[in-house]
Order: structure tokens, then sequence, then C-alpha cells
């Protein structure tokens, strides 16, 4: 650590500064230091020659970044990482992209706060398909234990969320039921505690159980609790609702009105197989913004979704938690009304070829190994067997644990979301199965690459804006996402000629190019285009960082 004001640990020079604030870009060094020896590395900006050449003299290392830009690093305000990072705190795939920061505890499942560990087994039982089932040790209950199993290391720090499934398991269980007044007095001192402690908002993910059984009013009383701190709503919305294309996204809108509540629609984005065009779903956010609401969104860069096999289970079969699940799984009555709900449902969580051209991951039993990264209809086509049937005991045979990829977004939706003045980037990356989504490995080079350098889509300053000062100005994040005097020293170095995504559908684990160097809190954790195993990143605190 250095003691002298004027010494600085890294020197960049010869680098671009695209800065995050969407202005433009200039010519300057970037320095880390941790002046009056202080916890965390910050930036000082040097513009003029004689002071850069005087800092070169008083830097321990110097960076030379010619041909190559310096921003902020990536905010990634959807990940799926809340339990691997525990398992594998390096978290290569996303550092490789340039990420050093992500959100967690999204789509409502938040493992915190959780009371009973019979309720933590049930909901990882539950939820390995999305957010995977590691062998670690689950010893924390509180938001403030579980984010001190960050702070001990991580390739990425980490900003939480309290999932409102968390805030039902402690009160109304695993039940379809309208909580009592003093369940949502609970719930709602639940949420303050934790936001207390750290948190930046609510999630929900309303159709994974038991969260999705919560009402309008249920979200809006606890989004007005977490606004109360200066916490946001941030949501994967119920689409089954209504007209199943815009009024899932006015559900969402109206709890933010009614809660009093910044909204924030996380993964938003339109399905070729949607009743309408894109246009009508951004103009939904339009015109809440014109009303004076506080409405903002992000969207992952790729076509293809993914989540667990679950979500294609209609959520009456999962009422009562993993063990009535299966329960229900196995009976050939509930099957076929299975059977029924998914014809009526059509394409909302397949694409046009329905189920069979769902792509199953994450298989653990050996005798089902070859299932692994194929269709569920190939798998059919192979011994014959019932799309629903094979569906069920395959669910079945893994404990609930499968992962699906699916047709997501399509590529001019995604144009045209990212276009929007207030589009933000998530990944929605989930690390589970040999061949997860692409948009795991490659969201933020595809960004750079395709639809910045290549087709124009988007500047470079408006794309790197969307990655660092808006998801961080979203978070609160005061020291995050800008290159300017003092702000914690999260940094991304790329190649602007050759960042670009290698991963594919087929293909997904490939890592990306032109990433040259990542740097959280002042450390390497990407040198030279390779992960360098550092794990400085920590659990940050709403309101404290």
């Amino acid at each position: 650590m250095t003691t002298d004001e004027s010494d600085y640990e890294l020197l960049i020079t010869g680098a671009t500064v695209v800065d995050g604030t969407g202005g433009p870009r200039y010519e300057a060094a970037v320095g880390v230091t941790r002046r009056w020896g202080g916890a965390s590395a910050t930036l000082v900006v040097l513009r003029d020659d004689a002071a850069i050449e005087a800092a070169i003299g008083r830097s321990r290392r110097r960076l030379d970044a010619r041909g190559k830009v310096v921003a902020p690093g990536f905010i990634d305000l959807h990940s799926h990482s809340g339990l691997v990072l525990l398992a594998n705190p390096v978290h290569e795939a996303k550092v490789a992209q340039g990420v050093t920061t992500e959100v967690v505890g999204v789509d409502g499942l938040s493992y915190a706060p959780i009371r009973l560990a019979a309720h933590m087994r049930e909901l990882v039982e539950m939820n390995a398909g999305l957010d995977g089932h590691p062998g670690i040790e689950f010893d924390w209950a509180s938001v403030e234990q579980y984010l001190e199993r960050f702070d001990a290391g991580a390739g990425v720090n980490v900003a939480f969320l309290v999932g409102n499934s968390a805030l039902r398991l402690a009160t109304t269980g695993w039940d379809a039921v309208e909580p009592r007044e003093a369940d949502m007095a609970e719930m709602r001192s639940m949420l303050r505690e934790a936001m207390e402690e750290g948190a930046f908002g609510l999630s929900t993910g309303l159709d994974y159980p038991p969260g999705s059984y919560a009402s309008t009013a249920e979200l809006a009383n606890l989004a007005s609790e977490a606004a109360k701190l200066h916490g946001i709503y941030h949501t994967h919305v119920r689409y089954t609702l209504g007209d199943r294309f815009l009024d899932p996204f006015r559900e969402a809108i109206a709890i933010g009105r009614r809660g009093s509540s910044p909204a924030h629609i996380t993964h938003f984005y339109h399905r070729a197989t949607f009743p309408g065009p894109p246009e009508e779903m951004l103009q939904l956010v339009d015109d809440a913004r014109a009303e004076g609401l506080d409405v903002t969104f992000d969207a992952y860069p790729y076509e293809w979704a993914s989540t667990r096999l679950l979500i294609t289970i209609p959520t009456w079969v999962q009422e009562g938690g993993p063990a009535k699940t299966k329960e229900r799984l196995a009976d050939r009555q509930v099957r076929a009304q299975v059977r029924d709900d998914l014809q009526a449902r059509g394409v909302l969580y397949a694409g046009a070829g329905g189920i069979a051209d769902i792509r199953l991951g994450a298989f653990e039993n050996p005798a089902n190994r070859h299932c692994e990264g194929r269709t569920l209809g190939q798998i059919c086509a192979d011994d014959g067997s019932d799309l629903v049937d094979r569906l069920c005991d395959l669910l079945l045979e893994e404990d609930l644990h499968l992962n699906q990829v699916t047709p997501g977004p399509h590529t001019d939706g995604i144009r045209r979301f990212y276009q929007h003045p207030w589009a933000m980037v998530g990944t929605d990356s989930t690390f589970v199965g040999w061949k997860p989504s692409p948009r795991t490995y490659g969201s933020y080079p595809r960004i750079l690459g395709q639809f910045v350098r290549d087709e124009a889509v988007l500047t470079l300053e408006g794309a790197v804006a969307k990655m660092t000062s808006m998801p961080a100005d979203r978070l609160g994040l005061k020291h995050r996402g800008r290159i300017v005097d003092g702000a914690i020293a999260d940094l991304v170095i790329f190649d602007p000629a050759t960042v670009r995504s290698n991963a594919t559908y087929d293909e997904p684990r490939r890592a990306p190019d032109g990433i040259a160097h990542v740097l959280v809190d002042g450390q390497f954790t990407v040198e030279d285009g390779k992960p360098t195993g550092a794990t400085p990143g920590r659990g940050l605190r709403r309101g404290r960082d």
C-alpha cells in the first residue's frame, strides 16, 4: 500500500478514455492509487502531458494501452451467480467479459434472508436448474451473513436484491394463499432489515413459486417499503397475465406507481411469437416516464433464453414445494392436466416449435447423460416417448435440477430495445449445464463488437454508459460506473477493433476476443486476455458503497 499521495500503483497510458457518462471519448492517462492509505483503490485522470510525464516517474507499474479503450468496469444488472460464485469465486465466464460488479438475488429467488434450514434446502432444490446447487456450506441466514461470504473474496463485486420468495417462505411458505395482515407486517419488517444490512431493493420472478403467488397489491406494498430506504423494484414480470403481451408489463408499472417505487423491468425483450411489435412494449416505458414514473429496464443481447426446466410446468403443480411437486409430476391425472395447460399456453416459454424445441441440460444421473445438450423433441424421437411424460420423468429422475435453453428475443428486437434511452445491460447469465445460453459468456463483447463496431446500432460512448454509469445510478452506487477522480478502480481495457463474442448456441462456453485487462478495486482479474484467478471483489452495501 502506498503512503505518498503522489504515488500510483498503476498508470495506464496511451488509451482512449470512454468514461461511462455517455460523453465524448478523450485521450488521457488513468492512475490507480490508494492515497492516504485508503481501503479501496481509486482513480486519478491525467490529461496534461506534463502531469502524465511526472506521474510516470512516480508509478510502480505503467501499462501501455495504445490502440485500446479504457472504460469503467461493466455492471451486470441480472446474474444467477448467487450460489455458484461462492463455489467458484474466480468467476471466469464473467470477468473475461469485463464484468466487475453484478446483481444477484434476481427473479425473486434470493438465498437470504432464509430463517429455516429446511426452506433453504427446498429453495435450492426447486431452483437448481437456474441457480445451481453447488456443494457449499449454507451457513448463513441473514443478508449481512450472506454478504460476508462474498467479502472473503470474489472475482466480481456483488450487489444483492431481496427476493419476494424468501419473504413468502418465512410467512406463507410454499402455499398459494393471500397473506394475512400479520404476514404482510412480517414481510415488510424482513425487507426493511435486509435493506438496512445492505440490500439494494426487492426482486420478483412472477413465474417462480412461491413468489409468483403474490398479488399486485402485495407487491406494491413491499415495493413501497423498499422505496422508503431508496431501494428499487426489480421484476421478472408475470408473463401469463392477461394478453400475455403488454399486460404483464402494465402490472409491473402499476406496482411501481402504487408503491411509489422505481420500477426496473429485467430481461425486457420482444419475442417473434408475441402478437404485437416491440414498439408497443417500449411505448409503455415512454408513457410511464411521461407520467413522471421512474421506469427503466435491462436487456440481454442474445436470441437464447435459459432458466430452470420447471418453468415449463404450471405453477399450481409446484404449490407446496419440491416434495409435493414430485408427487404431482408422478401422477398420470396431473400429467393429463399439464398436457392440456401446455397446449393452452402455446409458445409462451418455448418458441414456434413448442416444448419439443427446448434444449435440456444439467443432467447428473448417469443414465441420462446422453440427453445433455439435446432438445426434448430429439430425446423423445429416439425412444418414442410422449413429450409431457418424458418431461415429467426426467424432472423426477434428476430431482428437479434440470435447465433449459429456448428461443428468446429476436435480433431486430435486440437492436431496437438497446436503442431506447433507458435501456441497460443485464446478462441473465446461468452457469449450469454443458450448453447454457451463450449470453453467459458473450454478452458484453457481442454488444461492443457486433452492435457498436460492425452495425453501428449504438455509439461506443452510448453502449458503455448502458453498461456502467446507468446501472450504477439505477442501483445508487456513487463511486462506480464512471472514470472520474476518486472513483473506485474498477476498469476494463479492450481493443475496439477486435473485441467480439465467440459464444454461440452450439458452442456457448467460448471466451471472447479483445478484452485485454480487467481490474476490480485496482487488482487485475484479467491480464493480457487471461483470467488471473484474483478475487478482490466483495459484497456491496446499499448506501455505503
